[in-house]
């Protein structure tokens, strides 16, 4: 039983997050979060700046806390992380703290509630469009093929159907053969650094 669901969550989250990416972060960073907002038949974006106190990562379920000062008096709002109200999350600066929840920044103010900068680097996003965006240039780069050969063929006088359709050798896929084909070579050399 615990099976069927997770599969089912899983394909939920790939469904959800195949528009948009999400970044990685943490407790401490400063997020801003845009959100669609519908009032009748308009629509709107609105962005929610503030710091990350709190993630609960639960598959589908996940959601995240931001808390911000808005006129001297303090605002939280809990997103869930899979939400098609939520455009984009933006990572603005990442903070250097050591526990998961940050509740306690709800009793300080002013210079007690700074949290440090801290440099974590570029991290990849935690979802990511990246395999649709593949799949779309190369779906588009055979439908853009076979149109060029199709006019061509029609200026010879020629009909399209008996004459066959070259393969199309796109730089998407010849960058995924190329990483292939380097990374049995990587690990011959480790191999061989390992045994000497």
């Amino acid at each position: 039983m615990s099976n069927l669901l997770e599969t089912f969550e899983k394909k939920q989250i790939e469904r959800l997050t195949g528009k948009k990416r999400i970044p990685t972060f943490r407790p401490g960073d400063t997020l801003k979060v845009t959100i669609r907002i519908t009032e009748g038949d308009k629509s709107r974006l609105q962005a929610f700046e503030g710091m990350c106190i709190a993630r609960k990562n639960n598959s589908v379920n996940s959601n995240f806390t931001v808390r911000k000062i808005s006129h001297g008096e303090g605002v939280e709002r809990v997103f869930p992380l899979f939400s098609p109200i939520v455009e984009k999350i933006e990572v603005v600066r990442k903070g250097d703290v050591r526990r998961a929840k940050l509740y306690y920044l709800r009793d300080r103010t002013g210079k007690s509630a700074r949290i440090a900068d801290r440099d974590r680097g570029d991290e990849l996003d935690q979802y990511a469009m990246v395999e649709e965006i593949v799949s779309e240039e190369v779906e588009s780069n055979k439908n853009e093929a076979s149109s060029e050969i199709g006019k061509e063929t029609n200026k010879e006088g020629k009909t399209a159907a008996t004459e066959e359709l070259p393969k199309v050798d796109s730089s998407v896929e010849k960058k995924v053969e190329e990483q292939k084909k380097e990374k049995p070579a990587k690990e011959v050399e480790q191999k061989t650094d390992e045994q000497s």
